[in-house]
């Protein structure tokens, strides 16, 4: 909660807080309001405190913490002394000036002097009140001496003051905190305020960032939080810190995150960190500084309690250091420990932040004193293969491990891990092949196990990092690998103790055959790298080589020959930026398969298979060839249309699996992946879950340290899903950031929509024109469709018969050469349009259903609708299938038009039910407890007539049309039985 802003999720405290200061008189109870720092205690004290004050209370504070007097009953009159003064009772605010001046006692008269004193302060008090009714507020009521707080503990006990309520606030006490402790059992009833809940987390960020948000990033707050997630500081500190470091991005209307998850961090200010991490004692520099040490060790790699005390006695001070502070780190609960003894911070946001921090200590040595422990003992290998979580403590050492012994040690771990946990097999090998040479004979060999492995578990990005080590090897001549001598003899480094050969994957590469034979078979694997590298890239939206800029090479190196044919599908799917064709130049042509390439029987795709997927998107004929190509098995209907469905789409994924089939490893977290989501929710008619997928595939592609490019094709379906809903500043945001030079149709399609609903219809006709002519010149026909329909639906609504049948013609002429079911929809359509075909029209939208296109029904309804085919059913359907949607104005307008044409009447559509929103609720409670709107606006920190309107909505929205009905409704219950009030709202409860 910032300082003057809204509490989120604590109303109900709020209401309670509020009630025992108003209960002045008879009632007047005293409360404790207790939370674990940062949970917003002073927030919801200052708010109740405003809500009081504006029912005509009076509320005081309190504040008797630091003050310059002897701490105890003296600091207790100095604090309620210089509460008083506000209420102007002179006779009263003498008598405690004169108990305040009888501070000296003579010896053992102490005690008897400090009761007399809290005698004076319960009449004064008493008395004052009887006069001016006044409520107290003490806030950090653990951070008042211990003298103070048994003071103000007898005061509430044994001298309470009749009439006067008191609200007190701090964190949990303990019986070990005494005084403090004591004053839980004084108060009359306890507050607890418990953590926010999610939803209530996600409203505290938007209100912090004062933007809607993409719910991936409350995700990820939450996450890196973990038991802190619902202390508000905490989510606000982690805002902060993210924002300070530019890790929002804004793409239509929604923040979104650019900042790898466990980069989450909580705000280096020391201070805060301190107060809100450690429930004890705050740690001092020392320990500050060896908390950061142990975040660092525990970084990269696992520590385990038996892996310390496996240490030798007398190592290195730092491995002691960070031994020590471990114990009291779990003793404060900042580290937990599993039943393995592995060490991690409970708060991923605070082990990030403690890295953030300068510390004295290098643990890199902790790391290879950990690796050497074992090494050292067992030999490399065995040490590797028995224990394989050393990979990480491998990498994690750097030069404090020779290359050698950290070889050695890392391959066999890999080879280890590969069944039981593939990622740190993935890591292991990575950091392997950071210490190898280009020229060392085991090179080949362990890309292609890191390959194989990253291919067989859909680990697209870990297999695109492989491609600076590879191209490297690939420069590496065969002479100077020869000449080489890192691959020679047994490869074992200092530490091994003589080297084990246990298993067969640990000997050299070069042992056990010839030269010749060597030669091929790292050509081979190198190839088969190189493919799974090229694979990787089309996954994640980059072309297989590139010159840094997302564009083409105009020239492929010789030894990379082999991803040629992964160059194919680019422009069909979008990938890339589309590199422009000069005008004039031949239509470009899938290559053939290169000559001694193996045939697609694994799960890489065969040239053939490229082939295909690159034909897919072009006319019947090359399709055809590209099927005849195949084994006759893989030639079926099917496939072929899930294939042209796919393609229509840019849909990669999908259509890798329809050429692969079994055989397909899958997409993982790749781009493609998360583009196919994006397809699948825009055809269902979830289209915030389609916008939602957009924007996580966008800030994927600006989040530092991934090699993910953008996806152009979920660009224009997200401009497509805005500019239907009339949302043209978003949807223009989203075209801007496609390149000049991508001419695919879903592009086109998009650009045509957004220009013609902002009033450019010449522009959207011709431009539409261009568009269908650059595609067709770059051999893309998928989805040319889709922009010829719709040229055809605006030139009916701009009153354009002849260019209707013109359009009319190229949907025909476009069927002929592409054949695909989707151009035989659209065909059906378009006579329907023009020549009045019920038949047709009525088969398109049976066609359309089947394939599951919820827009596409849209249109095929309206369709119906225009022709007169039962069109009061038509125009109602279609009315639903737009509301559904979200559609905009344009389209709304579009259908009133089209019922006025027909003298139809518009269905009128009840709003679709949503719960209320937080501020909703309170609105609720304010009215149901009777506050006026002038009340209403000083809660709310608004105006009388924003009052008013959200009134006005709020009637409309619950079906009350009177404040009396709403507050009877939220009283009985109504509204929560109608599934209107969110699940755990305070006072729903019947």
């Amino acid at each position: 909660m910032r300082d003057g802003g809204p509490v989120i999720g604590r109303d109900g405290e709020i209401r309670e807080v509020t009630r025992t200061l108003l209960s002045t008189g008879d009632p007047a109870r005293v409360l404790l309001v207790v939370g674990a720092a940062g949970t917003g205690k002073t927030a919801v004290l200052e708010h109740a405190r405003r809500a009081a004050v504006e029912e005509g209370a009076k509320v005081l504070r309190l504040r008797c913490h630091d003050g310059g007097s002897t701490p105890g009953a003296a600091a207790l009159a100095d604090g309620v002394h210089s509460a008083l003064t506000k209420v102007h009772n002179r006779r009263n605010t003498v008598r405690i000036s004169g108990s305040r001046r009888t501070s000296h006692q003579p010896p053992g008269l102490e005690k008897q002097g400090e009761l007399s004193r809290l005698a004076v302060l319960r009449e004064v008090l008493a008395d004052t009140a009887r006069d001016t009714p006044f409520a107290l507020v003490i806030d950090d009521v653990e951070r008042l001496p211990s003298a103070t707080a048994s003071a103000l503990g007898l005061l509430i006990r044994v001298f309470r003051p009749a009439g006067v309520p008191m609200v007190m606030a701090g964190r949990p006490a303990h019986p070990k905190d005494g005084a403090a402790f004591r004053l839980t059992s004084a108060a009359d009833r306890l507050l607890e305020l418990p953590p926010l809940r999610p939803a209530d987390v996600e409203a505290l960020i938007v209100s912090g960032l004062g933007r809607p948000v993409e719910p991936a990033l409350v995700t990820a707050v939450l996450r890196a939080l973990g038991p802190m997630a619902g202390t508000p500081e905490a989510v606000l500190s982690v805002l902060d810190s993210v924002d300070g470091r530019g890790g929002f991005l804004e793409l239509g209307g929604r923040v979104c995150l650019t900042e790898p998850e466990q980069a989450l961090r909580l705000s280096t200010d020391v201070a805060q960190l301190r107060r809100l991490c450690w429930p004890g004692a705050p740690p001092d520099a020392a320990d500050l500084d060896a908390a950061a040490a142990v975040a660092r060790a525990l970084e990269h790699a696992e520590i385990r309690f038996d892996d310390l005390h496996r240490l030798k006695p007398g190592g290195p001070r730092r491995a002691g250091l960070v031994d020590r502070a471990l114990t009291p780190l779990v003793g404060d609960g900042i580290l937990t420990v599993d039943e393995d003894g592995r060490a991690s911070f409970a708060v991923p946001a605070l082990a990030a932040a403690l890295r953030a921090l300068p510390t004295h200590h290098d643990v890199s040595s902790l790391h290879a004193l950990i690796t050497r422990s074992l090494s050292d003992r067992l030999g490399a290998r065995t040490a590797g293969g028995g224990y394989p979580r050393l990979a990480d403590h491998v990498s994690a050492a750097g030069a404090e491990l020779d290359d050698a012994l950290a070889v050695d040690v890392l391959l066999a771990a890999a080879r280890t891990d590969a069944r039981s946990d593939w990622p740190r097999s993935v890591r292991a090998y990575s950091s392997a092949l950071g210490r190898l040479t280009p020229y060392d004979r085991r090179t080949p060999g362990v890309l292609y196990e890191s390959a194989e492995l990253s291919l067989r578990h859909a680990d697209h990005p870990g297999a695109l990092a492989l491609g600076e080590p590879l191209l490297a090897c690939l420069d590496a001549s065969p002479a100077e690998r020869d000449r080489d001598g890192s691959g020679d003899g047994d490869g074992d480094g200092g530490g091994d103790g003589g080297g084990d050969r246990n298993e067969a994957g640990d000997r050299d590469e070069g042992e056990g055959r010839d030269e010749g034979e060597g030669r091929d078979e790292d050509r081979d694997r190198l190839v088969y790298v190189t493919e799974v590298w090229a694979l990787a890239a089309l996954h994640e939206h980059r072309l297989p080589y590139s010159n840094g800029s997302g564009t083409r090479d105009t020239g492929v190196p010789e030894h990379l020959a082999a991803v040629e044919g992964y160059a194919a599908p680019a422009d069909p799917y979008g990938i890339g930026r589309g590199a422009r064709r000069p005008e004039g130049g031949a239509r470009p042509t899938v290559r053939h398969p290169i000559a001694d390439r193996r045939p697609g029987s694994g799960p890489l795709p065969s040239p053939a298979e490229l082939r295909l997927l690159a034909a897919a998107a072009g006319g019947r004929a090359e399709l055809l060839e590209a099927l005849g190509a195949l084994p006759p098995e893989a030639n079926g209907a099917h496939m072929t249309d899930r294939l042209r469905h796919a393609a229509t789409h840019a849909d990669l994924a999908d259509a890798l699996a329809a050429v692969l089939g079994d055989r397909y490893t899958g997409a993982g977290d790749s781009t493609a992946a998360r583009y196919h989501t994006m397809v699948c929710s825009y055809l269902e008619g979830d289209w915030d879950q389609a916008l939602s997928a957009a924007r996580r595939i966008e800030a994927r592609s600006r989040t530092r340290g991934t090699e993910a490019a953008p996806a152009q094709c979920a660009r224009a379906l997200a401009a497509e899903i805005h500019c239907a809903r009339g949302e043209l500043g978003h949807a223009r945001a989203w075209l801007e950031l496609i390149p000049d030079g991508v001419a695919h149709p879903l592009v086109a399609w998009a650009r045509m929509s957004l220009r013609y609903w902002s009033g450019q219809v010449a522009e959207a006709l011709e431009g539409a024109r261009e568009d269908v002519r650059r595609a067709r010149g770059s051999g893309l026909l998928a989805g040319i469709e889709k922009v010829l329909l719709r040229y055809l639906s605006y030139a009916l609504l701009e009153g354009m018969p002849q260019a209707m049948r013109r359009t009319l013609g190229e949907l025909e002429a476009l069927h002929e050469e592409v054949g695909s079911a989707m151009t035989r929809e659209t065909v059906l359509l378009g006579r329907g349009l023009v020549h009045g075909e019920v038949d047709g029209a009525r088969a398109a939208l049976r066609s359309v259903d089947r394939r599951g296109d919820v827009y596409m029904g849209l249109l095929c309804r309206l369709c119906l609708v225009e022709i007169g085919d039962d069109s009061d059913r038509r125009l109602a359907e279609a009315s639903y299938l737009a509301q559904s949607l979200g559609i905009g104005r344009a389209t709304r307008t579009t259908l009133g038009h089209m019922a006025r044409r027909r003298s139809l009447v518009l269905p009128r559509l009840r709003p679709a039910r949503e719960r209320l929103s937080e501020a909703d609720v309170r609105l609720t409670v304010l009215v149901s407890d009777g506050a006026t709107n002038r009340q209403i606006a000083a809660r709310l920190a608004s105006s009388e007539k924003t009052v008013e309107r959200r009134l006005t909505q709020l009637f409309q929205r619950t079906g009350c049309r009177s404040r009396a009905e709403l507050a009877a409704a939220w009283l009985d219950g109504s509204l929560a039985d109608r599934g209107l009030v969110p699940d755990g709202v305070p006072g729903t409860a019947q």
